[in-house]
């Protein structure tokens, strides 16, 4: 059903992607889908990396042992923005046509009042792509 999963994930906070990541493994594993783990970055150095090059070796890394963990293919797509708080949405989006994904798997937190005024990353992606997306509660 599934060929090509995204799974974005954020490097600095991958301790709160637990479900999201099995959820992802586990979809993959059972449909023998490939999975491509989108990270994005700065080109200014971060908590997470100093260089666009290291956080994509990280992201690389990440990606390895997810694939590890669950018996799966998957690799690392990362991406660079100026400002990923306010381009994470378009760059995201952009990043489903790019990869081809057919399944995008993404962490997301519980809806709160400020959705009401901003909604969230997952709630975007779910719709604006054009494939089917999956939101896991954190």
């Amino acid at each position: 059903m599934f060929k090509k999963i995204m799974a974005p994930v954020d490097l600095a906070h991958k301790d709160r992607l637990e479900k999201a990541l099995k959820c992802t493994g586990d979809l993959a594993k059972h449909y023998g889908a490939e999975v491509i783990f989108v990270g994005v970055t700065t080109s200014t150095p971060s908590s997470t990396a100093h260089t666009p090059e290291e956080y994509g070796k990280k992201l690389d890394a990440f990606a390895k042992e997810q694939g590890d963990a669950y018996g799966i293919t998957a690799s690392g797509d990362s991406l660079v923005s100026h400002d990923p708080s306010s381009d994470i949405d378009d760059i995201l989006l952009k990043a489903v046509s790019d990869t081809g994904a057919d399944l995008v798997v993404m962490a997301s937190h519980v809806p709160n009042i400020m959705d009401y005024v901003w909604p969230s990353n997952g709630g975007k992606i779910a719709e604006h792509a054009k494939c089917s997306v999956m939101v896991v509660r954190t």
